[in-house]
C-alpha cells in the first residue's frame, strides 16, 4: 500500500514530513486537509490524530502523528531506502539525539514564532508585531551562535552525515529565508553554508514542488 500523508501545504509540520519521504525516495499520496473548512477537526481525522492538528500518516495499518515521530518511523521502517537520516553506531546516535531535541527545544519554538510574524501574518492579512519580531530574532542570533560553534566542528549537526537533526529545520528556515530573518543565517559563515546546503538538496526542492501545486 502506498504511504498517505495527510496535511496541508502551507504547514512546516507537514512539510517536515514530506521532505523525509522524499529524502527515503518513497511512493506516497499527499491527501490535502482543508484547514480552513474546519477537516481537521473532522471525526475522520480525528481518527488519525485525536489533537485534530496536521499531519498524520498511514502507512498500511499504522497510522501515526506528531512530525518528528514519523520522521523517525520513516528513518527506521526504511533504513535501506534514500538517505539514511540515522546512524547506527551508539556514540553518533547519541549526537543526533541531541541535535535533534535542540532542534525541537531551541530552534523552532523561536524560528516558529517569527515565521508567524514575518509570514503567515501577511498570508492572513495581518501586521506582524516590530517588538515581537525583533525579540524573536535577538533569540533566534542566540540559538544560530551555538549552530555557528557545531557547524565549525562538522558539515552537518551531527557529524559529517545528512539526518533528521538537519531535516527538522528544513520548513521553517525555508520560510524565513524569504524575510529579514535570512540575515541572521547569512552573518553566520558555517550556518550560512550548512543552510544553503541542506536547502538545495532534491529531495526538499522536490517538497517545495508539491506545496507550490498544492
Amino acid at each position: 500500500m502506498v504511504i498517505k500523508v495527510h496535511g496541508s501545504p502551507i504547514s512546516t509540520a507537514t512539510f517536515r514530513v514530506v521532505a523525509a519521504v522524499h529524502e527515503k525516495e518513497l511512493e506516497y499520496e499527499f491527501v490535502p486537509v482543508d484547514m480552513k473548512s474546519g477537516a481537521h477537526k473532522h471525526p475522520d481525522f480525528l481518527a488519525l490524530n485525536p489533537f485534530g492538528q496536521v499531519p498524520a500518516l498511514e502507512d498500511g495499518d499504522i497510522k501515526l502523528f506528531e512530525s518528528r515521530a514519523i520522521t523517525k518511523y520513516l528513518a527506521y521502517t526504511y533504513e535501506n531506502k534514500g538517505t539514511p537520516l540515522i546512524y547506527k553506531e551508539g556514540k553518533q546516535m547519541a549526537e543526533l539525539a541531541v541535535w535533534m531535541e535542540v532542534e525541537a527545544h531551541q530552534f523552532d519554538p523561536v524560528a516558529s514564532k517569527l515565521a508567524w510574524e514575518l509570514v503567515y501574518k501577511k498570508m492572513f492579512g495581518m501586521e506582524a508585531d516590530a517588538a515581537a519580531v525583533q525579540e524573536h530574532e535577538t533569540k533566534l542570533a542566540k540559538v544560530l551562535d551555538v549552530y555557528e560553534a557545531q557547524l565549525s566542528k562538522c558539515k552537518y549537526l551531527a557529524g559529517d552525515s545528512f539526518t533528521l537533526a538537519d531535516l527538522h529545520h528544513l520548513p521553517v528556515m525555508h520560510y524565513l529565508m524569504g524575510t529579514q530573518a535570512k540575515k541572521l543565517f547569512d552573518e553566520r559563515p558555517h550556518v550560512s553554508a550548512w543552510s544553503k546546503d541542506i536547502l538545495a538538496r532534491p529531495a526538499w526542492e522536490k517538497s517545495i514542488a508539491l506545496q507550490k501545486q498544492a
